[in-house]
């Protein structure tokens, strides 16, 4: 859900949109200096002027997805949720051996052997070196040299040494994975493709739900301050965007919505699941002069002025707007400076 937000949109200089301005104090003539000063005054600044966007977002570790069993047999062995599993340990164990995760992108789909060429050969060596097997080149060959090595391994997974590996042996993931959610219970007996449990990535995110007015919002790449559940703020940054269509039920509409999901530049500690707020930045517009917003005077030729408080008097100037945030706005024209000073109306 968006939250409260003043935000402007600069075009051509001036700002069109978002703010309206209500018993907007008139500026008395601009012919000639005032004589008296303003009760209070303000100063122009220079600065860059960042207009943020709040949305409700929530931590934790992100898209789930799913194990399934590589064969058919008997579980004999779960992790637990929560736990987090690296290159070479055991996922589970089916008729009582061993499915040790491997880090790869393609998943295994035929039996490993000597004469074998491709590049799932390839990935599935850089793993067997990554655990500290030798002996082998590492390529998409898989050689006799290859087998020595799967058979010490094999020898240390207790599996029979057979220097083949076949597709259902292994099991590949991008990286180390966190249990989720468990799908069976040990003792299960499953067949190929039966969904065992659920993981996700091991670091902390916070995932928000953009509609698709505010796609704008969802630059990968672009910093974002996140407030915590106790107040702290995180900086992040957005890594993944994914636009999502969900179907409509009976004869609504289809929905569509942009899924972000931030990384934080150093991830929160002793948090699981919680509500956050996700600060994007809508606009950016730096080194440009700015006043408080209260500061500007309706003209009665239209547009708006500053009220300038310099020795001997005050002076009515015309001002350009631009854009509005934080409660300021950016001003050009007039001859203004940084550090002239501007009244403020009562």
């Amino acid at each position: 859900m968006k939250r409260g937000l003043l935000a402007g949109v600069v075009a051509g200089g001036l700002t069109v949109g978002a703010v309206a301005f209500f018993n907007l104090p008139e500026a008395e003539s601009r012919d000639q200096p005032q004589t008296s000063g303003p009760a209070e005054t303000a100063e122009v600044t220079r600065e860059t002027l960042i207009d943020r966007e709040s949305h409700d977002g929530t931590l934790g570790h992100g898209d789930t997805a799913t194990v399934t069993a590589r064969g058919a047999g008997t579980i004999t062995a779960l992790p637990v949720g929560g736990a987090v599993i690296t290159r070479g340990k055991s996922l589970y164990r089916l008729d009582n051996k061993p499915v040790p995760l491997l880090y790869g992108a393609l998943p295994a789909y035929r039996t490993l052997r000597p004469g074998v060429e491709g590049a799932d050969v390839l990935q599935f060596e850089k793993n067997l070196r990554a655990l500290g097997y030798q002996g082998f080149t590492v390529d998409d060959e898989y050689t006799s040299a290859t087998a020595e090595a799967v058979e010490d391994w094999q020898d240390d997974l207790g599996r029979a040494e057979t220097g083949r590996v076949a597709a259902d042996q292994i099991a590949y993931a991008e990286a180390p994975v966190r249990v989720d959610s468990l799908s069976v219970e040990r003792g299960a007996v499953v067949q190929p493709g039966t969904e065992l449990f659920k993981t996700t990535g091991t670091s902390m995110v916070a995932t928000v739900g953009l509609e698709v007015d505010d796609q704008r919002l969802a630059r990968r790449g672009a910093a974002v301050d996140v407030e915590m559940p106790d107040g702290s703020t995180a900086r992040g940054r957005i890594a993944d965007v994914e636009t999502v269509v969900e179907p409509g039920e009976g004869n609504e509409s289809d929905s569509t919505r942009i899924d972000v999901t931030v990384a934080f530049t150093k991830p929160p500690k002793d948090l699981d699941e919680a509500a956050v707020t996700v600060d994007f930045v809508s606009s950016k517009r730096p080194d440009v002069l700015t006043v408080p917003v209260p500061a500007l005077l309706a003209l009665a030729e239209g547009g708006y002025g500053l009220q300038i408080v310099e020795a001997g008097g005050t002076r009515i100037v015309a001002v350009k707007t631009g854009l509005f945030a934080d409660g300021r706005v950016e001003v050009s024209g007039g001859g203004l400076q940084a550090g002239q000073k501007v009244g403020m109306p009562s």
